[in-house]
């Protein structure tokens, strides 16, 4: 099925991470051409992206999301080197993986967590509408895309993780407030969410190698598995399709096996080898 995104100008923040590569590969293999905003991995991002197929439809940038000025610098380099910017993802997070509680909590973690996950969302979220003010909309009716990555911890908590559970429910205010103000400056224009449940990257295979957490996951879920990157790398490609999801705004799609905020299985009914056998597939 055809998404309508091949040649179209793609931000993606956070391109470094799991599930960065993943959206990356995703929107690449649509024929869209690529703006890809790394930071503390910026030296891997560049190296990946020399050795793929489609290294000549990229351009990688260096850029602190947490910093406002340094994402408006990358975005107008972007916008300069491409003549527009269609579709952003604002998809870069950081997740401690120390379980505090909030009590037991730094200042200084707290302020980082929100100053990635929220702020340099909204960041993102800012420089991508600002050049699509100055590039205007887009002459074939087809409208301009930004999605955000949250996660389920946004929904249900976390719990030794408030700053991370806070930081990705105040996305839940952007997305609804945005899908206003986009229109604004593109009729077409849309945003919407993907929120990710436990997920397979990097960021949080230590803490999968757990057989604990596995089941504690698991138990909340009907589909008895952990989800992977290219999951979440699709439904944004969905999400941000002008043809396949034109009519989609204002939404937020979890990728969570249908987890809900109880208990649906007992600890005998899942299967932890069979699950963690599958850790490997992002």
């Amino acid at each position: 099925m055809d998404s309508g995104l091949a040649d179209k100008v793609v931000f993606v923040t956070g391109a470094s991470g799991g599930i960065g590569r993943a959206v990356t590969d995703a929107f690449a293999e649509e024929g869209a051409q690529l703006a890809l905003q790394g930071n503390r991995q910026f030296a891997e991002l560049e190296r990946r992206t020399a050795g793929m197929p489609w290294a000549d439809r990229a351009l990688c940038l260096e850029a602190d999301v947490a910093d406002p000025e340094a994402l408006d610098v990358a975005m107008e380099r972007a916008r300069e080197h491409f003549g527009r910017i269609d579709v952003c993802i604002a998809n870069a997070g950081i997740w401690p993986p120390e379980e505090r509680l909030l009590h037991q909590l730094g200042v200084e973690r707290v302020r980082e967590v929100v100053g990635v996950n929220l702020l340099g969302a909204m960041w993102t979220a800012r420089a991508f509408l600002a050049a699509l003010h100055r590039s205007g909309p887009r002459g074939d009716g087809q409208g301009a895309s930004l999605t955000f990555t949250g996660s389920t911890a946004g929904r249900f908590g976390e719990l030794g993780h408030c700053d991370y559970s806070v930081s990705k429910a105040g996305l839940y205010g952007l997305v609804r407030t945005l899908k206003n103000e986009i229109v604004r400056i593109d009729r077409h224009g849309r945003v919407n969410m993907v929120e990710p449940g436990w997920t397979v990257t990097e960021m949080a295979r230590e803490a999968l190698q757990d057989p604990a957490r596995i089941r504690g996951v698991v138990r909340t879920m009907p589909v008895r598995q952990l989800g992977r990157a290219v999951d979440i790398a699709r439904t944004i490609v969905f999400l941000s399709s002008p043809r396949l999801a034109r009519h989609l705004s204002g939404e937020v799609l979890t990728v969570a096996g249908g987890m809900e905020g109880r208990v649906l299985w007992d600890e005998e009914a899942i299967d932890v080898a069979g699950i963690r056998g599958r850790l490997g597939e992002e």
